[in-house]
């Protein structure tokens, strides 16, 4: 089994606490299948304190609690949760981009926002009331990640809504790629882990083109701006390849749909020319900053163009990006299931999905044991295993 999980690392240890998992509906689908990994590992692991009392509940047909966040016609809601959880490790995930889930007010049907889902989380923890042992927050985007930073006189909202969470008692908090690391300067003495899914996207561009070679002689990883920067770095540095970097001149004299209109993309790099690229970034929003990213490394004759992204919002829909690929600017595209994936996209025939179920199942059952997760914040020599099997020449 790859990961191994608990086989691989020390696991002998008394869990912190009965462990529970509360999928919120907006990540119901993601939490089962965390679920499903969790209860197949732990019926096979044989625990050495299987017979403790204090484990007679390790080996379970399900870890998921029963809680919901149900309206009045007002609008107004309420967190309620239906199985105990008294003593209990608890890791509750949310996704706060999940824009399918509605609710009514009177005759109006709204969508959810994402300053909905932070409510009906707040509203959980609000009903565990101090009885769980230890709270976790796994929220893969983080609740108001790109307004981290103050420019002139405006909210801090990642900031205070950190906060907020360990006020009312929250340990840790685990997201993905967070839009600025910085922001957990706001809670130091709490627990904050951001975590990037380059493993996953690796091996994602294997089953996307099983033929490409990731060598510095076929293949360049470009950032599309200075902001993202860092994640290209990182997997350049791993993969052994070049990196390349766009610069976005903006205008700043004036504000369009509430950002300032990019006036052109300066590239930073070396030559392209015939190499496959793969543009890896934390989001996909409108996706106009990715495609114009890709036809400007048509214009400098690069090869096949692979878009990463962890998160996939598509605010614009799927149409630019489907006259994209049909004039060939990019080969495929990459996003995980971190956050809610439109049926729609699923069937695209450009489009590889990264699972991510399996790692975050890992992370649960390591931190319910309160071991280390160094190696899966850090899974450089997992990547390093891959990319040797499949570099290997084919016998």
């Amino acid at each position: 089994m790859e990961f191994q999980s608990g086989y691989e690392r020390n696991l002998e240890t008394i869990p912190v606490g009965e462990l529970g998992i509360i999928s919120l509906k907006s990540c119901e689908a993601l939490g089962n299948k965390i679920n499903a990994h969790i209860v197949e590992w732990r019926k096979e692991r044989e625990h050495e304190h299987l017979d403790s009392p204090q484990l007679r509940t390790y080996a379970r047909d399900s870890y998921l609690i029963n809680a919901s966040v149900p309206r009045f016609g007002s609008g107004e809601a309420k967190g309620v949760i239906k199985d105990s959880v008294r003593g209990a490790d608890l890791y509750l995930l949310v996704d706060v981009c999940n824009y399918s889930l509605t609710y009514s007010v009177g005759k109006y049907t709204n969508h959810m926002s994402p300053d909905d889902h932070f409510q009906d989380l707040k509203r959980i923890i609000a009903a565990v009331g101090g009885k769980a042992r230890r709270i976790n927050v796994i929220m893969p985007f983080l609740y108001e990640s790109r307004q981290h930073k103050r420019n002139g006189r405006e909210s801090l909202d990642c900031a205070l809504a950190l906060q907020e969470l360990v006020k009312m008692g929250v340990e840790n908090i685990i997201t993905f790629d967070a839009h600025d690391p910085r922001v957990q300067n706001a809670i130091p003495l709490h627990g904050f882990e951001t975590i990037q899914p380059v493993y996953q996207f690796i091996k994602g561009l294997y089953r996307a083109a099983p033929d490409i070679q990731t060598d510095s002689d076929h293949l360049m990883i470009i950032s599309p701006d200075e902001g993202a920067a860092s994640r290209a770095i990182y997997m350049a540095n791993i993969l052994g390849v070049d990196m390349g970097m766009f610069y976005k001149r903006r205008d700043y004299a004036h504000v369009i749909d509430g950002r300032n209109p990019i006036v052109a993309h300066e590239f930073l790099g070396s030559d392209l020319s015939g190499k496959d690229v793969v543009i890896i970034d934390d989001m996909i929003s409108s996706g106009d900053s990715m495609i114009d990213v890709a036809r400007e490394l048509k214009k400098r004759n690069a090869g096949r163009i692979f878009i990463c992204a962890t998160f996939g919002l598509f605010t614009s829909g799927f149409e630019k990006f489907d006259r994209a690929y049909e004039d060939g600017l990019f080969h495929a595209m990459l996003t995980t299931n971190l956050v809610y994936q439109a049926p729609e996209l699923l069937e695209k025939p450009y489009y590889t999905g990264c699972d991510m179920s399996k790692y975050i199942a890992l992370l649960i059952d390591t931190l319910n044991h309160d071991g280390s997760i160094s190696d899966l914040l850090n899974p450089s020599d997992r990547i390093n295993n891959f990319l040797a099997k499949h570099r290997s020449p084919k016998k």
